[in-house]
């Protein structure tokens, strides 16, 4: 599973962040045999100001033979943000191959 990041101007995609979530990603969704990709945005939605739940994170799967699947969370933290995110997408991942795999 190849994980890209990308991320908004107030975010440098340092390796100080990309590491530990690259690892908590691969941790996580690594039973998904079908996944090749993983696409990470990582944003701030009020840039320098300090709000609550301010940290964008956008999941985007690709999956053999499958429609890419995306999703996104909201957190206080981007780490929170990104675990958020990996839960929304097991569940949509779940669903989607158990789909499938009933239309196959």
């Amino acid at each position: 599973m190849n994980i890209q990041f990308n991320s908004g101007n107030n975010i440098p995609a340092r390796e100080e962040l990309t590491s530990p979530l690259k690892a908590l990603i691969t941790k996580s969704l690594n039973r998904f045999d079908r996944i090749t990709r993983i696409e990470v945005h990582l944003s701030d939605e009020d840039g320098n100001k300090n709000g609550p739940n301010d940290k964008r994170c956008m999941l985007e799967a690709r999956l053999k033979g499958i429609q890419p699947i995306a999703v996104t969370n909201y957190a206080n933290t981007h780490k929170d943000a990104v675990r958020g995110a990996i839960e929304k997408l097991k569940t949509s991942l779940e669903h989607k191959l158990v789909e499938n795999h009933q239309h196959c």
